[in-house]
């Protein structure tokens, strides 16, 4: 795979280049529409996977946030074209590394010394190149390590790549007014921790001690030593990527199941005993070893739960709740999905969404034990976020709602969700109190 010596930090380069995306989307459409004016309508398949590729190539050439933005749309396999889960998917492993010349000025930089004097061995060609850094491997006393290094200017650029995402973010999600700021804050906060290793290193050896109890679960060691802002160092850890295992379908339904539930004690785990949680859960960030067990190997995305948002959050999920409007009420209006301000018709509205919602996505909760490949409860998340995306009521109103906080703890369940209908695993729901 081709390498990169340099990489656009000013927001004037890194505009530049989505400029130039946008030309080439712009020229698919054009030869879209010539050919359909020729041949007739045809789809828009072709087209889909035009643009997939065009916009995928130039965030990659990006890096940071812009590529980040790619890797959590690539989880949105309900609402995006295969094309675009296909091509955005290869953000989480699968991105032109920096150049080996590139790599040696960044750790120079940070640590005043080459990698291979600062290591016994350090291997310049990376082997995982994702949206905010690539590792490489290394050792030191006998030890084998990991070594991720962060791309320059990536916690720089964040502000200036969300500027440049706002008004598309605005049109596809329906946000109006100045409360939509506190969205935007939420993702720039939490990006820019994902770009503080020292953070990283601190959040990753407190989850990892927390959970090394947990079964089937397995964390490396982190060294502070060979770690600082910009460069953070791990234990090696052996294992198969968990999309590289799902795909090879090399398991039998037992393997399946054992590995789901691993994953899914390890995140009840974190919700409700730690009130933290990975909030990244796509398949680059575990590992399956050679006895099954899962491997957690990143903990850059943590997201706290304040305890005020916890308990409304998690009262939803009770059927007694669900079946009583006035209380039901009252919680929605705690999560500020329902707003002061609100017309008699949209809390109506939004009270019958809501309610449809819960309904189906708390499902899991109302069983000792919930199949995740069942197709029916499948088919209906599946239909449930088409009704988000294509709702033509909620595009005509004001669709910023809700608290900050659920912009992670829905995508940390939407992910946990998509991975274990992947494993097509059945799990015991209250497992992880075994383990508190």
């Amino acid at each position: 795979m081709k390498t990169l010596d340099t990489i656009p930090t000013h927001k004037i380069a890194r505009a530049g280049k989505l400029v130039e995306t946008g030309i080439k989307v712009g020229g698919n459409y054009l030869k879209y529409y010539g050919d359909k004016i020729i041949h007739g309508d045809s789809g828009t398949s072709k087209l889909d996977r035009n643009n997939a590729k065009d916009i995928y190539d130039g965030l990659k050439q990006l890096k940071g946030s812009a590529l980040k933005v790619a890797q959590m749309l690539s989880m949105e396999k309900n609402l995006l074209p295969q094309a675009y889960v296909e091509q955005f998917s290869l953000s989480q492993f699968s991105v032109p590394p920096l150049s080996g010349p590139l790599v040696k000025k960044i750790i120079r930089k940070n640590f005043g010394r080459n990698p291979e004097d600062l290591f016994d061995t350090f291997v310049t060609e990376s082997v995982n190149a994702a949206s905010i850094g690539q590792v490489h491997q290394a050792s030191k006393n006998g030890k084998k390590l990991a070594v991720k290094i962060q791309y320059p200017g990536v916690a720089d650029s964040i502000g200036s790549d969300l500027a440049l995402v706002k008004p598309f973010a605005y049109r596809m999600l329906n946000l109006k007014g100045n409360e939509t700021e506190k969205y935007f804050r939420e993702v720039e906060e939490k990006l820019m921790e994902e770009t503080d290793y020292v953070n990283e290193l601190k959040n990753s050896q407190s989850i990892a001690q927390a959970c090394q109890h947990l079964p089937g679960m397995l964390f490396p060691n982190y060294y502070a030593e060979w770690s600082c802002e910009k460069v953070i160092t791990m234990d090696w850890m052996e294992g198969q990527h968990l999309s590289e295992f799902v795909q090879s379908k090399d398991y039998d339904t037992e393997i399946g199941a054992q590995v789901g539930q691993h994953l899914w004690d390890f995140y009840m785990y974190q919700i409700h005993h730690l009130r933290k949680v990975q909030a990244d859960p796509h398949p680059g960030n575990f590992l399956i070893d050679q006895e099954y067990r899962l491997v957690a190997i990143d903990f850059g995305c943590i997201k706290e739960v304040p305890e005020d948002f916890y308990h409304p959050y998690f009262e939803l999920s009770k059927l007694e709740n669900l079946n009583n409007p006035k209380k039901f009420k009252a919680l929605l209006e705690q999560l500020e999905i329902l707003l002061p301000n609100d017309s008699v018709a949209e809390i109506d509205f939004f009270t019958t969404l809501f309610l449809d919602m819960m309904r189906l996505f708390t499902q899991p909760f109302h069983t000792a034990d919930f199949d995740f490949s069942d197709p029916e409860f499948w088919e209906a998340i599946t239909n449930l976020s088409k009704t988000f995306a294509e709702n033509p009521a909620l595009k005509k109103l004001n669709g910023s709602r809700g608290s900050k906080h659920f912009i992670y703890i829905n995508r940390t369940f939407f992910g946990l969700y998509h991975l274990l209908h992947d494993l097509g695993a059945k799990v015991k729901i209250d497992n992880y109190l075994n383990f508190v």
